[in-house]
């Protein structure tokens, strides 16, 4: 009888031994996935508040050949099973049992980007919200005053009003989220600046020195220009000299710009033609970046009143209209 319990015994601890290395070893082999065509990976949206033993059958329904009871199982033996996090999460080939919990632990989503750069325009900013891969359309059939309620700016028009960036998203994140960021950062920026600013500065709000800055950033071909192209609205802004920016007028066209610039275009009075109306136009009419922003309240210790593109991106900065002719002369009429 003493034999045959020890006999059982042994049997057991070896039965025991083979049920913890195959546990082992399945912990640690990559799960089999079965995607879609096309594509190496497998999309998993974990709700809010959905059980660990939901989330395993969420796991198999997804596309992983596992069984939802067997990794149920896992997520209860880890002592993990109440940390798993809702959100969008990608599978990728390799993923074990023991990442995969770990994933749904920390929380890693999978983020998508999405990209506003120096220079756009709120359409600009829009049309690349709504070609964001994987973002809510929340701001589709909204008008930008709509919009600007939205994010808690109601009556501020929305031009200028958001900082050019990359940002991240989790997969289903409202585009409304991401403006938000945007706008938080760009007032984050102006304030600094604004801080910053030169003691002579010819501008009176943070606002004024966001639509320079616009202007800076639309005018700006190379960035080492950008301080004193300041230098010289700032100039023009103290001595009640008119702008006379190309960047303004075609604003004020909007989208009857169709790429050329004509003289008539120059003699239409509107807010923002800066060739029939001295000051600065009313809204900023671009995303500035930091090195703009600085340069409208930093801008270079100058005496020019008037620039003109040399054609290679450079331009040339002159004190007097007589020398700035004679500049327009040799880079744009090639005399």
């Amino acid at each position: 009888m003493r034999r045959f319990l020890m006999s059982l015994l042994v049997l057991a601890f070896v039965a025991g031994l083979v049920v913890f290395g195959a546990v082992g070893w399945w912990l640690h082999e990559p799960l089999t996935l079965k995607p879609q065509p096309g594509s190496l990976v497998l999309d998993l949206e974990i709700e809010p508040g959905t059980p660990a033993q939901r989330v395993a059958g969420v796991v198999a329904a997804s596309g992983v050949d596992v069984q939802p009871v067997l990794l149920y199982a896992w997520f209860r033996l880890s002592g993990q099973a109440r940390q798993i996090k809702a959100g969008s999460y990608e599978i990728t080939p390799g993923t074990t049992p023991r990442t995969l919990l770990s994933m749904l632990v920390r929380g890693e989503e999978s983020l998508k980007s999405v990209t506003f750069v120096e220079g756009w325009n709120f359409r600009q900013v829009r049309a690349a919200l709504q070609k964001a891969e994987a973002l809510k359309p929340d701001t589709q059939g909204l008008d930008a005053q709509a919009i600007m309620a939205q994010l808690g700016k109601p009556g501020v028009h929305p031009e200028g009003r958001f900082f050019p960036d990359t940002y991240t998203y989790a997969k289903g994140s409202s585009d409304l989220a991401v403006l938000k960021r945007a706008a938080r950062a760009m007032d984050k920026r102006l304030e600094a600046a604004w801080a910053l600013r030169s003691a002579d500065t010819p501008l009176k709000t943070p606002d004024e020195a966001l639509i320079l800055a616009s202007i800076v950033e639309k005018e700006t071909g190379k960035p080492s220009d950008r301080p004193e192209i300041g230098g010289v609205f700032s100039n023009r802004l103290r001595i009640g000299m008119m702008l006379q920016t190309d960047p303004t007028v075609i604003y004020g066209l909007g989208e009857q710009f169709d790429g050329n610039l004509r003289k008539r275009d120059l003699q239409a009075d509107t807010p923002y033609n800066t060739y029939t109306r001295t000051g600065l136009p009313p809204t900023p009419i671009a995303m500035p970046g930091k090195a703009a922003l600085l340069a409208a309240v930093q801008p270079a210790q100058t005496k020019a009143l008037y620039f003109v593109a040399r054609g290679d991106g450079t331009s040339h900065f002159s004190s007097s209209l007589d020398e700035h002719n004679r500049a327009v002369n040799k880079y744009q009429r090639g005399q």
